[in-house]
């Protein structure tokens, strides 16, 4: 075994095991648990040259050896096989995920799922509207001056918005309104249709001209900012079981972050369907998260990416079973939305 690959199987052995015990490893521990095949003295060789290299480092209260990000960043990167789930929790995703009944209902049980089966903190975003089309735009009359406006989306989101009318409507007009809208909007992208409302209220039927106007401010802010619910996060506590080696410091930025959620947004911004993303410390170019890793993928359909999924965690986590989750939960997600 030429020495690239030799020091390559002791970094791996040195995350693998620094990842399930959380202690330092030192090159006595390393000989002992793992085959390498070589003497102790040459494994403390290895390791001094990972160390001048950067890829593992000397916490200052031990003598073991902890991955640095570069460790792991080279450990994801050469991974040869991604662990596959179990059949019990691949059963387990499908028992869990097919009871749902809507997309909120499977985005929020997704969250759960992956929190329990990563034990970190699970992140959905739900389907960006700017991939989204109008399926369809229901209107239902709630009393003699208001109207609900409900929007549907071929991605499964639905927003609804109550409008005070001061236009008399009657059945009649609600029907006509509702076929109105559907001819204009049905099938078209969000993006595209804010800008043909005011297209609508021109050319209207003269009777329907009042109600589209009183309706037309709320229409487009439907269409145009849509729910604040972007982004569904679970398992928040999972990241108070880690240590303090995990997060030197604290976490509370890591969880602010999570709050604000634009972060975690922009991140999911960048996934596709098909590659699970794997950024680790200071990759993910914000502060609150140079001492985590973001394991995220996109799901969608038919190779198109309708939102993000992904976990959120300390350095220190098991690469090959997150992935395998995130890309499990991520499918089965795809193969739901796509029945709906």
């Amino acid at each position: 075994m030429a020495h690239d690959e030799r020091r390559l199987e002791v970094l791996r052995a040195i995350v693998q095991d620094y990842v399930s015990t959380n202690d330092p490893v030192g090159s006595k521990a390393l000989a002992e648990r793992h085959d390498l095949g070589v003497s102790p003295a040459t494994i403390r060789n290895d390791m001094a040259v990972l160390e001048e290299q950067g890829y593992i480092t000397q916490p200052h209260t031990s003598a073991g050896r902890v991955p640095t990000d570069k460790g792991y960043r080279l450990f994801v990167d050469k991974l040869s096989a991604v662990k596959p789930l179990s059949v019990a929790e691949r059963r387990a995703i499908e028992r869990f995920l097919d009871g749902a009944v809507d997309l909120h209902d499977v985005l929020t049980r997704s969250v759960r799922l992956l929190a329990q089966l990563t034990r970190q903190v699970a992140v959905v975003q739900y389907p960006t509207l700017s991939r989204s089309a109008v399926r369809h735009l229901e209107v239902v009359q709630v009393s003699a001056t208001r109207i609900m406006l409900i929007l549907i989306t071929d991605t499964g989101r639905v927003e609804q918005r109550v409008v005070e009318s001061t236009v008399d409507t009657d059945a009649e007009a609600v029907a006509e309104l509702r076929g109105l809208l559907n001819s204009a909007f049905s099938g078209v992208r969000l993006v595209e249709a804010g800008e043909k409302v005011p297209d609508l209220v021109d050319t209207a039927p003269v009777h329907l001209r009042g109600l589209v106007a009183t309706i037309s401010a709320t229409l487009l802010e439907t269409l145009v900012e849509p729910g604040e619910d972007r982004l569904v996060v679970g398992g928040t506590a999972n990241l108070a079981r880690g240590s303090a080696l995990d997060f030197p410091g604290t976490v509370r930025p890591l969880l602010e972050a999570l709050e604000e959620q634009v972060v975690v947004l922009r991140l999911m911004g960048q996934v596709d369907a098909s590659t699970v993303l794997v950024r680790i410390g200071e990759e993910n170019a914000h502060e609150a998260l140079a001492g985590a890793s973001v394991v995220s993928v996109g799901y969608g359909s038919t190779g198109r990416a309708l939102g993000g999924l992904g976990v959120v965690g300390p350095t220190r986590m098991d690469y090959p079973g997150n992935i395998a989750a995130v890309r499990a939960v991520a499918r089965y997600v795809g193969h739901l939305l796509a029945e709906s």
